[in-house]
């Protein structure tokens, strides 16, 4: 990659990640291991033990304040950039300064908006961190919540029911529901699809139709350039957290299909399937398991 086309693509990420957390509370996993029960008598448990990154509440949210600063930016046909004249430069910084109070009501409106998808919590509070682990020690199934920094928490959940509805996690009070890392949804004659969606890390693609309009998941490992060609991004997109965990579904019903590279091992009467989640992973797990005759 020559380094004009790096720059586009750095710069189009940073554009894109703050979009993606300007517009809502997006929340990734970190380090973790994961693991959903499906038992042909209906009885289901999950468990995530590990971190959840909370971006809102990270240095990438705070960014978007540096790049509120004025910069002339000036662009040919043969370069991606080059140089401003003194003319450019006073121009461009009149048209900057002119726009100061748009900038300052788009600001507050997006700080309403945030505390808004955080359940009330605003983001710049500097008990923000506090509130939450407050917030969703209130909720069951949260049994431990620690504020490592810079928005990252170490959590432990464990939830246990019958499978007779839906069933999807992180599920917050009063938090846009704009990222799932696991769904099991119920359909008949005893089928459950499992997704985890969120167990795929996110991409450039992702982020772009995100600014776009709207979360466009975490699925996949491309990035999209200015020439519409996909390149592997072996590390995920710049300044976000990498995600590294495994989510294993284990079960005594039927499998009827999976994703997995291996395929179900045996444990006694059960079966587990398993993935490894990092950013080499291209596609969210997904399961299709009948728990009846």
């Amino acid at each position: 990659m020559n380094i004009q086309r790096s720059k586009r693509l750095t710069a189009a990420s940073l554009l894109a990640a703050l979009s993606v957390v300007l517009s809502g509370c997006f929340i990734m996993p970190g380090k973790f291991t994961s693991e959903l029960t499906l038992k042909q008598g209906g009885e289901f448990a999950f468990t995530y033990d590990g971190e959840i990154h909370f971006l809102g509440l990270s240095k990438l949210a705070q960014m978007s304040e540096t790049t509120e600063k004025f910069e002339a930016n000036c662009y040919d046909e043969e370069s991606f950039s080059r140089e401003c004249s003194q003319r450019e430069t006073e121009e461009q910084r009149a048209e900057w300064n002119a726009g100061a109070e748009d900038r300052a009501a788009r600001a507050q409106e997006q700080a309403k908006q945030m505390a808004a998808m955080m359940g009330g919590i605003d983001p710049k509070d500097p008990e923000a961190a506090f509130k939450l682990e407050q917030l969703l020690l209130r909720h069951k199934g949260w049994n431990e919540v620690v504020h490592l920094g810079d928005g990252k928490f170490d959590v432990d959940y464990a939830i246990e029911g019958e499978m007779s509805h839906d069933m999807m996690f992180p599920v917050i009070e009063g938090f846009a529901r704009n990222t799932i890392f696991v769904e099991a949804i119920v359909r008949k004659d005893g089928v459950v699809r499992v997704n985890a969606p969120g167990f795929a890390p996110p991409t450039e693609a992702s982020m772009m139709g995100s600014m776009m309009g709207g979360m466009a998941g975490l699925s996949g490992l491309a990035m999209l350039g200015q020439d519409g060609m996909s390149e592997a991004m072996p590390d995920g997109p710049p300044g976000f957290p990498v995600v590294d965990g495994t989510f294993s579904v284990i079960t005594d019903g039927q499998i009827l299909a999976n994703n997995t590279d291996e395929g179900a091992s045996s444990e006694g009467t059960m079966q587990r399937l398993s993935w490894a989640i990092n950013p080499q992973r291209k596609t969210a797990p997904t399961a299709l398991v009948k728990l009846t005759p």
